[in-house]
């Protein structure tokens, strides 16, 4: 489509060169190659008069005019894509919608399990891309609408964008059902002399709520396994003299499956409660809606199967 001349399409590139500064990482973005998405940059030249974007060292730089066309060409996709999905007369039976999910592996488990077998059954051609949220910032996923919903710890959502509570969860021990030196009840001591597994974030190592609690109380816990996600600390711990402190409802799905035991933490761990977000953009689309209310409904249930 062209409008004053403009293929409309470029649009789409123009945003996500003004994203990510590089003819590669853009490319990526919107499924073209790096030669389709350089042809594009060209052409967008030619109809501004003006380079958009120059190298600088190993990156690229807006120049002032396409520093200035960012946030309207991003406004300008946003309304687009709200107009297209706020259509009405969703039908989850006949909907070939595609959702973009993003949320930590222990929701994905608890939470979104469950989701997608419900989905299954009422909405069989409904797609899901369920993504990470320990790559690059959420909220900016968010803020670009990237994603259709948001699932994070309420303290960690945007104050920008409408959310709600999906459910709370409290803190549990977990040790591998053969391991001799715990029995039904942990003391501080044994706690402190046990091995742990615990879960960092990103590049940067991040700790999680229950460690950064703990090194609040003046704790310091024997670490010998960084894990690398929420779903492997259970692994870790089985068959091993090993302890994991993780969120109750992940340990409660895991003891249903594996050789562990779930004792009580020795110290006064703080509850979390996991909040669902979207772009206010789509707080009026009826099938952003349908699956926030999916997503209460499993909440309200409990943990999965």
């Amino acid at each position: 489509m062209h409008f004053e001349q403009l293929d409309l399409n470029l649009l789409v590139a123009l945003d996500a060169l003004l994203t990510d500064r590089s003819i590669t990482a853009a490319g990526v973005r919107v499924h073209l190659t790096q030669s389709a998405m350089s042809g594009a940059l060209s052409r967008l030249r030619e109809f501004f008069g003006d380079e958009l974007l120059t190298q600088v060292g190993r990156k690229m730089v807006p120049t002032p005019l396409g520093e200035s066309l960012a946030d309207p060409v991003r406004n300008l996709l946003l309304q687009i894509k709200a107009t297209i999905h706020t259509a009405p007369g969703f039908d989850p039976s006949t909907s070939t919608r595609h959702f973009s999910v993003m949320m930590s592996d222990y929701v994905a488990t608890v939470l979104m399990s469950e989701v997608l077998r419900r989905a299954e059954a009422a909405a069989p051609r409904v797609r899901f891309n369920i993504m990470s949220n320990d790559v690059g910032t959420p909220t900016e996923f968010l803020e670009r609408a990237d994603v259709d919903l948001l699932v994070m710890p309420r303290n960690y959502v945007s104050e920008k964008h409408p959310r709600e509570d999906l459910y709370t969860d409290d803190f549990a021990c977990i040790v591998w059902s053969g391991n001799e030196l715990v029995g039904d009840e942990l003391t501080q001591e044994q706690y402190l002399s046990l091995g742990h597994v615990v879960l960092q974030f990103g590049r940067g190592r991040i700790p999680v709520q229950d460690e950064w609690f703990l090194t609040k109380l003046g704790v310091t816990r024997r670490i010998e396994v960084l894990a690398m996600n929420f779903n492997s600390l259970p692994q870790h711990v089985i068959g091993s003299h090993r302890i994991a402190t993780t969120q109750r409802r992940l340990a409660e799905y895991y003891a249903r499956h594996f050789p562990l035991k779930i004792i009580e933490p020795p110290y006064e761990l703080p509850s979390l409660t996991e909040a669902v977000q979207w772009h206010s953009i789509f707080s009026e689309d009826p099938g952003n809606r349908w699956l926030r209310t999916l997503f209460k409904e499993v909440a309200a249930g409990g943990c999965a199967a």
